[in-house]
């Protein structure tokens, strides 16, 4: 399906049960226009956005529809896209920001981290800080070292701020509603390689349609979802698989592959993390696999292995495995050997049924 073949829609209360089939691309442009009809103080900007629609064409046709006063173009400067997103915050705007790949929020860290994030502990509560910061993320589409980072467990060190990474369209409209909603700043990650279909692993390209996933009808009208609730994606008895993102389709072919009997938590939200359903699936099956795209050192799988030692420690049957990717600079014509794929997933599930 092409982005153009889905009109842009801006219907108040409850979509349809069923929904309409949208990529993920389409699904967060209709956030936006939701958001945009039933709230004057959204606005929309950063680097293309505007005129062009996006670099991804997220925001294609949303400045024709609302104008250049609520959907405009930025300089290419994140420090100051996001500098100005805090000055909008606290005079009551709730500004959407599109930092165009993740990888160029370093020059906006100040702002983010000092400015954003603090905004309502240093005001005492006086001023707050609803601000979205979408930021496509991770690799796939051999964008090489400055357009294919996964930078997640940077911002979850950082007080004040959410973190968010949905994993198909349904689940990234009702969460960047949500995250326009709230009164706090929202880092809000979109991986590129799910915008146009879900992945098995093993290609380059999308597996299958998003049309042809459930999670790829999605209501045309309002609904959101909770910021801090995973999603157990599939039950299971055998071990259970704690990820996000791209990852869950590998998860769910490697355990597919191997014919385990996996539970899949998606965690949707990075930070604040859903702990008491990570904690119950691990309680139940006793083992655990955590997954994730970004590098190994440091990235947010060691808190989750800290975390799940913490509270399941009786009930661990074998040690936490992690499944990442390497410690190396991301490569660009070897990104897949880079990527953990359903032969690295397996061999971790293979090896936490055997011990």
């Amino acid at each position: 399906m092409k982005n153009e073949q889905l009109p842009l829609q801006a219907q108040e209360g409850e979509g349809t049960a069923a929904g309409v089939p949208m990529t993920m691309i389409q699904a967060l442009r209709s956030a936006m226009d939701v958001m945009l009809a039933r709230n004057p103080d959204v606005v929309v900007f950063g680097q293309d956005v505007g005129y062009f629609g996006g670099v991804f064409r997220c925001t294609d046709g949303l400045q024709k529809k609302y104008g250049n006063q609520r959907v405009f173009d930025a300089p290419i400067s994140e420090g100051g896209i996001v500098g100005v997103a805090v000055g909008m915050a606290a005079y009551g705007l709730r500004p959407v920001a599109e930092i165009q790949f993740a990888d160029y929020f370093y020059p906006a860290s100040d702002q983010i981290v000092s400015e954003a994030a603090r905004l309502r502990y240093r005001s005492a509560g006086d001023f707050t800080s609803p601000i979205t910061l979408r930021m496509p993320c991770g690799g796939g589409i051999y964008g090489g070292q400055t357009h294919s980072q996964s930078p997640e467990a940077l911002f979850t060190h950082v007080c004040g701020l959410r973190t968010v990474m949905p994993s198909n369209p349904y689940d990234a409209k009702g969460l960047l509603i949500a995250a326009i909603e709230c009164d706090d700043p929202v880092i809000f990650l979109e991986p590129k390689r799910l915008y146009n279909g879900p992945f098995d692993g093993h290609h380059d390209r999308p597996s299958t349609p998003w049309s042809e996933h459930p999670k790829g009808l999605v209501p045309e009208g309002y609904y959101s979802l909770p910021l801090e609730q995973a999603a157990v994606l599939k039950p299971g008895r055998d071990v259970t698989v704690v990820t996000y993102g791209t990852m869950v389709f590998v998860a769910e072919a490697a355990a597919r592959e191997l014919g385990v009997d996996a539970e899949i938590i998606d965690l949707r939200s990075i930070w604040p993390l859903d702990l008491a359903a990570i904690t119950a699936s691990v309680k139940k099956t006793g083992r655990c696999v955590v997954l994730h795209e970004a590098t190994r050192t440091s990235g947010f799988g060691a808190e989750l292995v800290a975390l799940i030692q913490e509270h399941c420690f009786y009930h661990l049957e074998v040690p936490i495995t992690r499944v990442t990717g390497w410690d190396t600079p991301y490569p660009h014509a070897q990104e897949w050997d880079y990527f953990p794929g359903p032969a690295r997933v397996a061999a971790a599930l293979q090896q936490a049924m055997e011990a």
